[in-house]
This record gives structure tokens, sequence and C-alpha cells, in this order.
């Protein structure tokens, strides 16, 4: 009996830490069967982005356990120890209660990566972006400042729960006026694209990408509010750049009146083709921080960066973008189960920063532009193009799962 009540708190612990950190409720579930099944428990999970029901035992004496939980952005650190923990205790090395000490050990731990090397990720990822896009050298310093504005506002907004769900619409508007103020003066034409790499860290594509994997996988409650959340960001960031960019071009006036001509700056020089290769490597050291990944780990997650976004890149410019975006992800998804076999590890260390560098964020920032802007036909268009490239990311993961069998023993 004793240990079949620690292995019910345990099961019960680990569904509440993966929920924490960010697994998709299709995983989530598929994990919790597992274990509870390894652990002789028999168990049925419903998961939402905001609670998880577990219901334990026969279904006539079933003692059902709710859990109230807030939605968690991806910690991949921690979800790679919970998975060592979870084999560990199913395997037998170590028994359920010494795995749900691990687990409350885990919640006091400080985290990996110091502040200002979260701060520096911000930078990093926004310039890397930046890169992407193709912009001019000035541009891609002008969006490191913005990221620097942008880590500076979510970082103050999220130590309160007053003024947490205020992130994006306030990070939207400070980094839309300012980008489009220096956009005025130094007369480049970027105003938007500085805008959307400074911002790209708050950008719900994954979130986005995330919610059409569970709506395919028939977690219909889970997916469906995880696609409402997405909508309600994108609104809120759409909100802030609306009013960022007439306020901006107000600003941007009053600056060209107080500098003089020979100040007035026109940084136009096109980027070299070396800087997006350069960017391919430094935007996934920048999300492995600000992911909370497993420095060890930091190399893998370069590759699966890599592979995803040449197979998109290429694929796409022969193929259509649709097509280009599932073989993408179709190659994070089938490598990061591969070496989540051979490893024995968790398959979202590589796969979540893989997917990242490929969802359709600044798409969906578009298409919210157009609608406030009220052009409404492009605005749906955009909007339809988005849903397009998120189930092609979708079908991509949902395919590297079925081609190597879904991976570890127990997959997280």
């Amino acid at each position: 009996m004793a240990d079949s009540l620690a292995a019910r708190r345990f099961i019960l612990q680990l569904a509440r830490a993966l929920h924490q950190h960010g697994t998709p409720a299709n995983r989530l579930e598929a994990a919790l069967t597992s274990a509870a099944r390894q652990l002789g428990l028999k168990a049925e999970f419903f998961s939402t982005p905001t609670s998880i029901m577990v219901g334990i035992g026969d279904v006539e004496q079933q003692h059902v356990h709710l859990l109230r939980v807030e939605p968690g952005e991806p910690n991949l650190g921690q979800l790679a120890r919970l998975g060592e923990v979870t084999r560990r205790v199913v395997e037998g090395e170590i028994a359920p209660s010494e795995g749900l000490a691990l687990i409350d050990a885990m919640d006091r731990e400080p985290p990996v990566y110091a502040p200002w090397l979260v701060v520096l990720a911000f930078v990093l990822a926004s310039a890397a972006v930046a890169c992407f896009l193709r912009v001019r050298a000035g541009d891609v310093v002008i969006a490191s400042f913005l990221g620097l504005i942008t880590a500076a506002v979510s970082l103050s907004t999220g130590r309160f729960e007053s003024t947490r769900h205020i992130t994006e619409p306030l990070a939207a508007f400070v980094v839309t006026t300012i980008a489009f103020a220096f956009d005025g003066v130094m007369r480049t034409g970027n105003g938007f694209l500085t805008s959307l790499a400074g911002l790209v860290i708050l950008m719900p594509g994954l979130t986005f990408t995330v919610a059409l994997s569970e709506l395919s996988t028939r977690h219909l409650a889970s997916g469906t509010a995880r696609m409402s959340g997405a909508l309600v960001t994108f609104l809120g960031l759409g909100f802030g750049l609306a009013l960022g960019a007439k306020t901006g071009v107000v600003l941007e006036h009053i600056l060209r009146e107080q500098l003089p001509a020979a100040a007035q700056w026109s940084w136009t020089t096109p980027l070299p083709a070396w800087t997006e290769w350069a960017a391919l490597l430094v935007a996934p050291l920048a999300f492995t921080v600000l992911l909370n990944g497993p420095p060890r780990d930091a190399p893998l997650i370069v590759l699966a960066c890599a592979a995803a976004y040449l197979t998109s890149k290429f694929a796409g410019a022969t193929y259509g973008e649709e097509l280009g975006a599932f073989l993408g992800a179709l190659v994070v998804s089938a490598g990061s189960n591969v070496f989540a076999r051979i490893k024995r590890r968790v398959a979202m260390v590589t796969q979540v920063p893989g997917l990242l560098i490929l969802v359709p964020g600044s798409v969906g920032f578009r298409s919210v532009q157009s609608l406030l802007g009220q052009e409404v036909e492009t605005g749906i268009q955009t909007g339809f193009r988005v849903a397009i490239i998120g189930i092609s990311l979708a079908a991509g993961m949902l395919a590297g799962n079925v081609v190597t069998r879904a991976t570890n023993r127990i997959r997280v």
C-alpha cells in the first residue's frame, strides 16, 4: 500500500511538472500513461492548458484528482531531467518516493542561466532574425537594441501577476514606436521588419503550431484553448504595433526637426551573404538560453535548427513554402526522435528549437497588421497562408513521429 501511494504521488507530481514546463497535451498524456502502466497503476489523464485531471484506479472505484496549473513555456532543461527521473523510476533504479523528492528539489534550484545571459540571448535572437529577414546593416543594430527593449519589458512585467498579461501589447508598443522613429531618421524603410525582429521572442508561432498538432491528435479541448491563446497574443501584439507605428511617425517628425541634415544617418549597406550563416549559428544558441536548454545539448540544438532551416529553405525554393515547412518539420521531428531513442533522452530538447526556427510568426504578425490597417482582403489572405504553413508544420511533426515509431520508451 505504501508503494502504491508513493507511485500515485509521483505520477501526480510528474503530471504537474511536465505541464508547468511546457509539454503539449498529446506528449504529456502519452508519457503519463506509459509511466503509470509501468508502475502498475490504472490511470487516465485529461490535460488542458490550465488544468490536468487524473483518474487513478478501476472505473467504479476511481479516485479523480484535479490539478490547477498555469500554462508554461517550454523549459528544455527541466524536461530533460524529468525524463531521466521518470526513466529511472519505471526501470526500478530508484523508488517512486525518491523520484518524487528529486522532482520537488528541481523547483528549488536556481535558474541555469544568469539574468544577463538571458538578456544577451534576447539581443542575439533579434539580431539573428534581422539577418534572416535580409535588412540593412544599420537595421541589424536597431533590431539588437529592440531585442534589449523587449527583454527589459518582458522581465519587468513578468515579475508581477498584475502586469504579466500586458507584456505583449506593451512590448509591441514600445518596440514599434522606437523602430519607426529610427526608421524615419535613417530612411531604410524597414521599420516593420526591425519591429518584427525585436519582438520575435514574444511571437506565439510555436504555440500556434503546437495547438494544431494537438487538434490533429484529437486533443480537442487543449488544442482549441491553446489556439485561442495564440490568437489573443497575436491580437495584443497587433494592437501594440498599430499604436506604436502612429506614435513612431510623430516622433520621426520631431527628430527630423531637431537633428541637422548632416546628423541624419542612412545605414543602407546591404548585409553580406555570410551573415545568414552566422545567424544560423547564433539563433539556436540564443534559443538554448531562452528555452533553458541543457548546455551540454547546445551543439545538438544548433544541428537540429540548421537541419530544419536548410531543409525548409532549399525545399521551399524548389517545391513551395508549404512543402518546405512540412519537410523541415519532418526532418527535425524524425531526427529528434532518433536521437532520443539512441541516447535515451527527451525528444523535445532538440525538437522545440528546431520548430521554433520554422514557425510562421512573422507571417501572422503581417496578417494582423493588415487587418488593423483595414486591408481586410490582404489580412485574410495572409492569415490563410499562416494556417496552411502551420498545418504543414504540424503534419511534419506527426509524420516524423510515425516514421520513427515515436522514439523513447517514455515519451516526454
